[in-house]
């Protein structure tokens, strides 16, 4: 008996040692910057040869491994997060499976710009779910531009998919990824005191180092798996998520900067009570960012609305505003955008806006 239970024992510890431990990912992924390199044997130039020819990847199609700065034929790519990144051609993609917590809910967050054409799309997927980002608009005018894609995970690995759905007529075109991550998200709750869910924005995507332009949560999130727990990112264009490191951020550490005009909406349902009456209070100001002019800020609730005006010197600041009004249903949304468009001071070609943080909903007496 005794013999039974040292080997038993012996048997416990050895597969609940690390060796047979599972270790969740958190920042970037197995060589997800890029920065690995391929042997030379394995690039033709700068098209990668093979399908696992790029560390820790798997590639289908013509995909390219590049060096930032001048390219040959006068153009120029921009590598914000490292040296090297990858270009996906015409149907080209790159995957990597990683270990998950089934039904955990993720961010996944990736620089990505267009190198050629104007209509390029980059398609993100972790089987079943899938997203196309259009990449048309550049947000930040040296390539920087970092965005955010959220899934739930369905079983203890992923694929995540990395996809150039387009046909150019230059099979090299295509979009650039130049750095991956992920972080797992944990959902807040609605309280007694405040019926906003991640009300001042503090539960969000991992931020990359040197992510100085923040993350663009692009459009078309839906609440259950936005990158952006509780919130909804319901227009054409992103909004973006920005930190106090390198932004004016009111409360806390985080916030979202509205930067697209009346195309950079962002919502949230909560439960409500029909007929009941309650009260909206929320910080409108500028990220520090250089974004200028008067600005305004919509926010709907019900059949409620209210315009808050900031003047912006982009050079940090805040206000608090806040009405009133009554549920029609058990469940309300409340929205706020940008009503005008804006750039920075300094760089007509990078997109801006005010921010918004501290939302806050609270039902009150008549």
């Amino acid at each position: 008996m005794a013999v039974w239970l040292s080997l038993f024992l012996a048997l416990s510890l050895l597969f609940t040692s690390p060796a047979f431990a599972v270790t969740y990912l958190e920042g970037l992924l197995p060589n997800g910057n890029f920065e690995e390199k391929p042997s030379a044997s394995n690039l033709n130039k700068t098209v990668l040869k093979g399908k696992n020819s790029l560390p820790k990847w798997e590639i289908n199609g013509l995909v390219e491994y590049i060096s930032g700065g001048p390219q040959p034929g006068g153009m120029y790519f921009a590598v914000a997060h490292g040296i090297h990144a990858v270009r996906l051609g015409n149907e080209a993609s790159v995957s990597q499976t990683i270990p998950v917590k089934p039904g955990s809910l993720y961010s996944l967050t990736f620089g990505a710009s267009r190198t050629c054409a104007q209509d390029e799309v980059l398609r993100v997927s972790v089987p079943p779910l899938s997203g196309d980002l259009p990449l048309q608009t550049l947000y930040s005018s040296n390539g920087g531009d970092t965005y955010a894609w959220g899934f739930r995970a369905t079983s203890k690995f992923a694929k995540v998919i990395f996809h150039n759905p387009g046909i150019q007529e230059d099979p090299a075109c295509g979009p650039l990824l130049d750095a991956v991550a992920i972080k797992e998200l944990f959902p807040p709750m609605a309280t007694k005191d405040n019926l906003v869910k991640n009300s001042g924005f503090e539960e969000g995507p991992h931020l990359l180092q040197n992510s100085t332009n923040g993350v663009l949560l692009p459009p078309k999130q839906e609440d259950s798996t936005s990158p952006l727990p509780g919130w909804i990112i319901e227009s054409l264009k992103a909004v973006k998520f920005i930190d106090s490191a390198h932004f004016n951020v009111p409360y806390g550490f985080k916030a979202v900067e509205l930067v697209a005009g009346r195309e950079s909406a962002i919502a949230q349902i909560i439960r409500t009570v029909p007929n009941r009456l309650y009260g909206v209070s929320f910080t409108v100001g500028d990220a520090r960012n250089g974004c200028h002019g008067s600005m305004m800020v919509e926010a709907f609730a019900a059949k409620e609305t209210l315009k808050v005006p900031y003047e912006s010197h982009g050079k940090g600041g805040f206000k608090t505003a806040s009405f009133k009004f009554k549920a029609i249903e058990p469940r309300t949304r409340i929205t706020f955008y940008s009503s005008f468009y804006h750039t920075r001071v300094d760089d007509y070609g990078s997109l801006c806006g005010p921010i918004l943080d501290q939302v806050r909903v609270v039902p009150v007496r008549y």
